[in-house]
């Protein structure tokens, strides 16, 4: 069993919280550490933390990291031509 001393705003906002889902400030604190202890061991790849970012910095474009020959060659034809 383990104890803790919460200041006093905390514990009053806590109760409140208790009281209105009608459930126990323990049951409260259970699940909010049982939610922190899952994130802390949740083992994802730094490439799957910001797989969804790669490629659009900036331009909102996500084809920039494949196609960069590719739009490369157009922007200097473009420039080129006129």
């Amino acid at each position: 069993m383990t104890s803790i001393r919460l200041p006093s705003d905390v514990e009053t906002k806590l109760a409140a919280i208790a009281k209105s889902e009608k459930t126990t400030k323990s049951e409260i604190i259970k699940k909010a550490l049982n939610s922190y202890l899952e994130s802390c061991f949740i083992t994802s790849s730094p490439y799957d933390l910001g797989k969804d970012l790669f490629g659009k910095y900036g331009s909102g474009q996500s084809n920039f990291s494949t196609d960069y020959k590719k739009i490369l060659k157009e922007k200097i034809r473009a420039k080129h031509s006129n």
